[in-house]
Protein backbone atom coordinates (compact mmCIF):
# COMPACT_ATOMS: atom_id res chain seq x y z
CA UNK A 1 0.00 0.00 0.00
CA UNK A 2 1.18 3.29 -1.14
CA UNK A 3 1.86 5.82 2.12
CA UNK A 4 -0.17 8.92 1.44
CA UNK A 5 1.09 11.80 0.09
CA UNK A 6 0.16 14.50 2.87
CA UNK A 7 -0.10 13.41 6.46
CA UNK A 8 -0.39 15.62 8.85
CA UNK A 9 0.38 14.72 12.69
CA UNK A 10 -1.06 16.94 16.07
CA UNK A 11 -0.80 20.13 13.33
CA UNK A 12 -2.17 23.08 15.58
CA UNK A 13 -1.45 26.62 17.05
CA UNK A 14 -2.89 28.83 19.50
CA UNK A 15 -5.97 29.49 16.94
CA UNK A 16 -6.68 26.27 15.81
CA UNK A 17 -6.34 21.99 15.69
CA UNK A 18 -4.98 19.79 16.43
CA UNK A 19 -5.51 18.40 12.76
CA UNK A 20 -4.63 14.71 12.12
CA UNK A 21 -5.16 13.77 8.31
CA UNK A 22 -3.84 12.02 5.75
CA UNK A 23 -4.12 12.36 1.94
CA UNK A 24 -3.53 9.77 -0.70
CA UNK A 25 -2.26 10.84 -4.14
CA UNK A 26 -5.07 11.41 -6.21
CA UNK A 27 -7.58 12.08 -3.47
CA UNK A 28 -9.72 15.64 -2.79
CA UNK A 29 -10.22 16.09 0.67
CA UNK A 30 -13.44 18.99 0.67
CA UNK A 31 -13.47 21.12 3.94
CA UNK A 32 -17.31 23.25 4.72
CA UNK A 33 -17.89 25.38 7.39
CA UNK A 34 -19.30 28.64 8.24
CA UNK A 35 -16.93 31.58 7.86
CA UNK A 36 -13.89 31.98 10.92
CA UNK A 37 -13.95 28.22 11.61
CA UNK A 38 -10.24 28.01 10.75
CA UNK A 39 -10.80 26.58 7.32
CA UNK A 40 -8.39 29.10 5.46
CA UNK A 41 -6.27 29.10 8.85
CA UNK A 42 -5.89 25.08 8.03
CA UNK A 43 -4.64 25.82 4.67
CA UNK A 44 -2.37 27.99 6.11
CA UNK A 45 -1.07 26.64 8.42
CA UNK A 46 -0.29 23.10 6.25
CA UNK A 47 1.45 25.21 3.92
CA UNK A 48 3.59 26.95 6.84
CA UNK A 49 2.72 30.70 6.04
CA UNK A 50 1.02 30.98 9.07
CA UNK A 51 2.84 30.07 12.44
CA UNK A 52 1.93 26.49 13.59
CA UNK A 53 3.34 23.53 15.68
CA UNK A 54 3.33 19.67 14.86
CA UNK A 55 4.18 17.59 12.18
CA UNK A 56 3.54 17.49 8.26
CA UNK A 57 5.08 14.98 6.06
CA UNK A 58 4.73 14.90 2.26
CA UNK A 59 5.90 11.48 0.76
CA UNK A 60 7.10 10.34 4.28
CA UNK A 61 9.25 13.65 4.29
CA UNK A 62 9.58 16.08 6.73
CA UNK A 63 8.21 19.46 6.10
CA UNK A 64 10.76 20.55 8.56
CA UNK A 65 14.05 19.06 5.92
CA UNK A 66 12.50 20.71 3.32
CA UNK A 67 13.13 24.40 2.85
CA UNK A 68 10.27 26.68 3.16
CA UNK A 69 10.24 28.04 -0.49
CA UNK A 70 10.64 24.57 -1.98
CA UNK A 71 8.12 23.45 0.50
CA UNK A 72 5.16 25.90 -0.64
CA UNK A 73 5.89 25.31 -4.27
CA UNK A 74 4.99 21.66 -3.61
CA UNK A 75 2.00 22.41 -1.25
CA UNK A 76 0.94 25.35 -2.62
CA UNK A 77 -1.81 27.61 -1.38
CA UNK A 78 -4.33 29.06 -3.59
CA UNK A 79 -6.40 31.62 -2.17
CA UNK A 80 -9.72 32.69 -1.91
CA UNK A 81 -8.45 36.34 -2.76
CA UNK A 82 -4.61 36.14 -4.66
CA UNK A 83 -2.71 39.10 -4.35
CA UNK A 84 -1.56 41.08 -7.48
CA UNK A 85 0.83 43.31 -6.75
CA UNK A 86 2.68 43.85 -10.46
CA UNK A 87 0.24 46.46 -13.06
CA UNK A 88 0.33 43.48 -15.27
CA UNK A 89 -1.02 39.93 -15.49
CA UNK A 90 2.61 38.69 -17.45
CA UNK A 91 4.91 39.47 -14.88
CA UNK A 92 3.08 37.38 -11.58
CA UNK A 93 4.25 34.19 -14.06
CA UNK A 94 7.93 33.18 -13.86
CA UNK A 95 8.94 33.63 -17.93
CA UNK A 96 9.67 29.73 -17.87
CA UNK A 97 5.75 28.84 -16.89
CA UNK A 98 4.24 31.25 -19.10
CA UNK A 99 4.20 29.08 -22.21
CA UNK A 100 2.11 26.43 -19.99
CA UNK A 101 0.04 28.84 -18.74
CA UNK A 102 -1.30 30.18 -22.38
CA UNK A 103 -1.83 26.67 -23.21
CA UNK A 104 -4.24 26.53 -19.82
CA UNK A 105 -6.37 29.59 -20.03
CA UNK A 106 -8.46 28.51 -22.92
CA UNK A 107 -9.01 25.51 -20.75
CA UNK A 108 -10.88 27.59 -18.35
CA UNK A 109 -12.43 29.67 -20.96
CA UNK A 110 -10.06 32.62 -20.77
CA UNK A 111 -8.65 34.58 -23.74
CA UNK A 112 -4.78 33.99 -23.98
CA UNK A 113 -4.48 37.65 -24.23
CA UNK A 114 -5.36 38.60 -21.08
CA UNK A 115 -1.72 37.41 -19.84
CA UNK A 116 -0.58 40.33 -21.94
CA UNK A 117 -3.23 43.02 -20.66
CA UNK A 118 -3.34 45.16 -17.16
CA UNK A 119 -4.68 43.34 -14.01
CA UNK A 120 -6.99 46.55 -13.90
CA UNK A 121 -9.23 44.80 -16.56
CA UNK A 122 -9.91 41.21 -15.12
CA UNK A 123 -12.87 40.80 -13.63
CA UNK A 124 -13.22 38.85 -10.02
CA UNK A 125 -13.68 35.44 -11.84
CA UNK A 126 -10.77 36.03 -14.59
CA UNK A 127 -8.92 36.77 -11.42
CA UNK A 128 -9.68 33.64 -9.63
CA UNK A 129 -9.02 31.63 -13.02
CA UNK A 130 -6.17 33.29 -13.60
CA UNK A 131 -4.92 32.56 -10.05
CA UNK A 132 -5.58 29.17 -10.34
CA UNK A 133 -3.62 29.08 -13.72
CA UNK A 134 -0.66 30.73 -11.39
CA UNK A 135 -0.95 28.06 -8.84
CA UNK A 136 -1.08 24.69 -11.36
CA UNK A 137 1.38 25.96 -13.81
CA UNK A 138 3.82 25.05 -11.06
CA UNK A 139 2.72 21.19 -10.89
CA UNK A 140 2.24 21.25 -7.28
CA UNK A 141 2.05 17.68 -5.58
CA UNK A 142 -0.38 18.99 -3.24
CA UNK A 143 -2.71 21.81 -3.47
CA UNK A 144 -4.58 23.69 -1.17
CA UNK A 145 -7.53 25.37 -3.02
CA UNK A 146 -9.24 27.81 -1.12
CA UNK A 147 -12.83 28.66 -2.46
CA UNK A 148 -11.28 28.23 -5.95
CA UNK A 149 -15.05 28.49 -7.68
CA UNK A 150 -16.10 31.32 -5.38
CA UNK A 151 -16.41 33.58 -8.04
CA UNK A 152 -17.54 31.84 -10.71
CA UNK A 153 -20.73 30.78 -12.22
CA UNK A 154 -22.05 27.04 -12.47
CA UNK A 155 -20.66 26.63 -16.50
CA UNK A 156 -17.11 27.77 -15.55
CA UNK A 157 -16.99 25.68 -11.95
CA UNK A 158 -17.67 22.93 -14.55
CA UNK A 159 -14.29 23.44 -16.74
CA UNK A 160 -12.44 24.33 -13.10
CA UNK A 161 -13.55 20.95 -11.74
CA UNK A 162 -12.56 19.38 -14.83
CA UNK A 163 -9.43 20.63 -14.66
CA UNK A 164 -8.68 19.51 -11.57
CA UNK A 165 -10.03 16.27 -11.71
CA UNK A 166 -7.47 16.03 -14.58
CA UNK A 167 -5.17 16.95 -12.13
CA UNK A 168 -5.54 14.65 -9.53
CA UNK A 169 -5.77 11.38 -12.17
CA UNK A 170 -1.92 12.13 -12.45
CA UNK A 171 -1.31 12.19 -8.35
CA UNK A 172 -2.14 15.54 -7.49
CA UNK A 173 -3.54 15.66 -4.19
CA UNK A 174 -5.99 18.15 -3.44
CA UNK A 175 -7.23 19.64 0.05
CA UNK A 176 -10.18 22.09 -1.20
CA UNK A 177 -12.17 24.69 0.75
CA UNK A 178 -15.75 24.88 -0.21
CA UNK A 179 -19.11 26.40 0.73
CA UNK A 180 -20.79 24.07 -1.91
CA UNK A 181 -22.24 20.98 -0.81
CA UNK A 182 -22.78 19.86 -4.32
CA UNK A 183 -19.02 20.39 -5.14
CA UNK A 184 -17.71 18.73 -2.21
CA UNK A 185 -20.00 15.85 -3.42
CA UNK A 186 -18.71 16.11 -6.87
CA UNK A 187 -14.69 16.23 -6.08
CA UNK A 188 -14.79 15.49 -2.58
CA UNK A 189 -13.65 11.51 -2.23
CA UNK A 190 -13.87 12.55 1.52
CA UNK A 191 -15.44 15.49 3.59
CA UNK A 192 -15.12 17.40 6.36
CA UNK A 193 -16.73 20.04 8.42
CA UNK A 194 -14.92 22.53 10.43
CA UNK A 195 -16.46 23.12 13.79
CA UNK A 196 -14.84 24.97 17.01
CA UNK A 197 -11.24 25.00 14.83
CA UNK A 198 -11.70 21.43 14.55
CA UNK A 199 -11.83 19.37 11.81
CA UNK A 200 -14.92 16.91 11.98
CA UNK A 201 -16.55 13.96 9.10
CA UNK A 202 -19.04 15.24 7.38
Amino acid sequence: MAPPRLRLTGLHSALAGPFNLSVDAGECIAVSGPSGSGKSLLLRMIADLDPNQGEVWLDEQPRCGIPAPVWRRQVLYNAAETGWWHEDVAPHFQRATLAAARALVPRLDLPPDLLDGPVLRLSTGERQRLALVRALVHDPTVLLADEPTGALDADTTALVETVLGERMATGMAIIMVSHSHEQACRLGHRQFHMRDRHLHPA
